[in-house]
């Protein structure tokens, strides 16, 4: 048994740890923080918990009781990791970082796009981006993870065997994906009110977005080269979900893109090829650490079209942050995270 921490537990990723870790045979999770917060019981905040938290309550931070832990999970806004993730490692404690404050490997991009300098450069060369389906053997040793976007997981898994096969265009690829509301945190903001949100679609950040540049140099890594991406996200009237349609063209030989993406992920655990011609659903996910892939070809020309989805809050966070800790300590994969998506 293993004890961690959460810190910044009262948002949406914060509680669907907790969730989760509730099933979690091999994990205690022994405190949690929020300065907001402070001294209310985790059941009383949220009553789903109720049972499984009874004698767990907010505490504001402190490095010497997160460092008593063996994994200290960051379920932050950006930036908050920096100040903190350097003396958890000096105290042996393995960090998992859920915000961006790890993920971009250039301190000066990271800058660009988050509006501030770097807070911790010196521990971009050791942060190991937590996606498995690339990293695995990494994060097996990794002290300090960085938890992959929810759209950057989709859009990742979807062209990897693609660009790892220079397959398509490089030059000309296309994210077209869709988010549910709980994608914008639990913040209080008008866009995502019930009468705003609900009965509409729309695109944001069509002309540059925060997940682009992770985005960018997962893609590079996997084609070896320079690649044109051009993303758009858009905001969708449901609470969970990532939906992301992603268009590339053929520049080689590919006869067979079914058999091409089932060999790639057969020894996946959190990534579901589907049969030829499917339509995955977000609903199939929800609730689940899994990704459902489906790969068309439109009327055998040189387009092709990947349908790709996840759960957001799980594999597109909290559920893929419990899958890097299961690596990094020696568990089965999905220990934990075994049970069906939730329908309807």
């Amino acid at each position: 048994m293993i004890k961690v921490g959460i810190v910044g537990g009262t948002g949406y990723t914060g509680v669907e740890l907790l969730r989760l870790l509730a099933q979690h045979p091999e994990v205690s999770v022994d405190i949690i923080t929020s300065r907001s917060e402070e001294g209310i019981g985790v059941s009383e905040l949220y009553p789903n918990l109720r049972g499984h938290y009874d004698r767990l309550a907010f505490s504001a931070p402190n490095a010497e009781r997160l460092g008593a832990c063996d994994a200290v999970f960051f379920a932050t806004p950006h930036g908050v990791a920096h100040a903190l993730a350097g003396e958890l490692l000096a105290h042996g404690t393995r960090v998992i970082d859920l915000s961006a404050d790890f993920r971009i490997a250039d301190a000066k991009e990271w800058a660009r796009w988050y509006g501030q300098p770097h807070g911790a450069p010196e521990l971009l060369e050791e942060a190991v981006y937590g996606l498995p389906e690339v990293n695995r053997e990494t994060i097996l040793q990794a002290r300090l993870v960085a938890v992959p976007g929810c759209y950057p997981t989709a859009v990742q898994l979807g062209l990897l065997p693609l660009l790892e096969n220079g397959l398509i265009d490089v030059e000309h690829i296309i994210a077209d994906c869709k988010s549910g509301v709980t994608g914008a945190g639990r913040g209080a903001k008008v866009p995502s009110l019930l009468a705003e949100a609900s009965e509409s679609m729309k695109a944001y950040g069509a002309s540059g977005h925060r997940h682009l540049p992770e985005i960018r140099q997962g893609l590079v890594r996997a084609a070896h080269g320079p690649i044109g991406l051009t993303f758009v996200p858009h905001l969708a009237p449901m609470i969970r979900g990532i939906h992301a349609t992603l268009y590339g063209c053929l520049t080689a030989n590919a006869d067979d893109l079914q058999t091409l993406y089932e060999k790639r992920f057969a020894d996946e655990p959190a990534v579901d090829v589907m049969p030829a011609g499917s339509h995955p659903e977000t609903r199939s996910v929800k609730g689940a650490n899994l990704c459902r892939l489906a790969v068309h070809r439109p009327e055998d020309g040189d387009t092709v079209v990947v349908l790709s989805v996840i759960d957001n809050l799980v594999k597109g966070a909290s559920g893929q942050a419990i899958q890097n800790l299961n690596l990094m300590f020696g568990f089965d994969e999905m220990l934990g995270m075994k049970a069906p998506a939730l329908l309807p």
